[in-house]
């Protein structure tokens, strides 16, 4: 219906107060908002003077006349309310009239709320009803022209003359309405609730209820809170578009091949520390592959991506859901013809190789044989027996892994199998250091920083 109602305790300085000839509240909060409808709330002192001399309607008509509008106005009568100092006095009463007046509102209507006028048991009745949320509102301040207090005087109050030297009625004057942005209860705590599913990586969550909220109240935080999903998801081509469009360091590594890798590390660290066990066991052998590969390269200046080939296959999960795999198969001449002495190794260790998928323990093999520094071996046989003894059995088995389960399999935790992955990192000459292992608790930090 596009009906925009104001509604508005009347107070000592309306219409116009006598001290500075400008608008009180009430009357510039019409002025600027052009409301079809006002409610006017009068105690018992400002009903005396509205029944004195009519001073409110008659500003408000000769305003509606000098804006070429009509406005309809309500006068909400309380004689009998003369503590207008108590809270308790206003806040049951304004919110059955608010209430009232917003029970056959649609979305295309809005109610304002006038927070200047009155005296502050009332306004801050009013603030507290807009915060309990009950129905949307809009609330309206008003500062004064010379930024301090209005004195208060009615002794000899000529309306007619008052409007007449009114310098609010002069073209391009000063707006001097502000709207309080005060957040419901009902939006404090979605807030808080956001801000704990962020803080245990629960964007998906998350992002569901900040769309719950006002699109005005989750400006600031939204794309974080999407770059933050699309990163566990491994959504590379968004990740990186929000990425740019935010600006910073979220994201610490920019090249496509090696954000892959690590982004798939940190995912896996993610379900170690929401103790998805199982998931982050299946999650090993990709990452173990493109590991040990560049660990290869730069430990043993042996290059396996110049004598493999890259296929993209169908495969399912452990929830019999489908997924493009990229699948690494050996090309025998080009081994032969490169790195005779790898393919000697595996002849060895395989007796007679069969040229098929490149496995890790091939891999693992190539690093044990030819990388100088011998913890680098070790440490992939560690990672290794991860893959050997527990990862194949929570992939091809309905399987409920523990910490406690994984340990007593292999003597070693699950924290301490992501030790030695960021430990492998370090061989990999990417250069990563504890800055990029933090980097979703830094993301997390920002999202936080953006909700205030």
């Amino acid at each position: 219906m596009n009906r925009v109602v104001l509604f508005s305790p009347v107070g000592g300085t309306d219409p116009i107060p006598q001290t500075n000839w400008r608008d009180g509240s009430l009357l510039h909060i019409c002025r600027h908002y052009q409301p079809t409808e006002v409610y006017l709330y009068m105690s018992a002192e400002i009903l005396e003077l509205h029944k004195s001399d009519n001073r409110y309607l008659y500003c408000l008509e000769k305003l509606a006349a000098l804006q070429n509008r009509s406005m309809k106005y309500h006068i909400i009568e309380r004689p009998d309310l003369k503590d207008v100092q108590l809270f308790d006095a206003f806040y049951d009463d304004f919110r059955h009239i608010i209430l009232d007046i917003a029970k056959d509102f649609d979305e295309s209507d809005t109610l304002l709320l006038n927070v200047s006028s009155g005296t502050p048991a009332m306004k801050s009745s009013l603030l507290v009803l807009a915060t309990l949320g009950e129905y949307p509102v809009r609330m309206i301040q008003v500062t004064t022209p010379l930024k301090k207090m209005n004195e208060h005087q009615h002794k000899d109050y000529d309306v007619k003359l008052l409007w007449e030297v009114n310098e609010d009625n002069a073209e391009n004057s000063e707006n001097r309405c502000h709207e309080v942005r005060c957040p419901t209860l009902s939006q404090i705590k979605q807030e808080e609730i956001i801000k704990k599913l962020v803080l245990v990586y629960d964007y998906a969550a998350a992002l569901e209820v900040a769309k719950t909220l006002p699109e005005a109240t989750t400006k600031k935080y939204l794309p974080f809170l999407e770059l933050a999903y699309y990163r566990l998801q491994l959504n590379f081509p968004k990740l990186n578009i929000l990425a740019n469009e935010i600006g910073g360091d979220i994201i610490p590594i920019k090249d496509e091949e090696r954000q892959k890798l690590f982004e798939y590390a940190l995912n896996m660290d993610i379900k170690r520390k929401k103790e998805e066990y199982t998931d982050f066991v299946r999650a090993i052998t990709p990452l173990v592959v493109d590991l040990f590969i560049l660990i290869i390269k730069n430990e043993c200046n042996i290059d396996i991506n110049h004598c493999v080939k890259k296929v993209f296959i169908t495969k399912k999960d452990h929830e019999n859901k489908e997924y493009q795999r990229r699948v690494l198969y050996w090309q025998r001449e080009k081994l032969i013809s490169i790195y005779p002495e790898v393919d000697e190794l595996l002849n060895q260790k395989f007796n007679e190789f069969k040229y098929k998928e490149v496995y890790s323990s091939a891999l693992v093999d190539i690093i044990g044989k030819f990388a100088e520094n011998k913890k680098v071996g070790e440490l992939a046989s560690k990672i290794r027996i991860v893959e050997e003894k527990v990862r194949n059995r929570a992939a091809h088995e309905i399987v409920s892994l523990s910490d406690k389960a994984i340990k007593n399999m292999l003597g070693f935790s699950v924290e301490d199998i992501m030790t030695s992955v960021k430990k492998a990192f370090k061989y990999t000459g990417l250069g990563i250091t504890q800055k990029h292992w933090d980097s979703y608790d830094t993301m997390n930090q920002k999202i936080l920083a953006a909700m205030g």
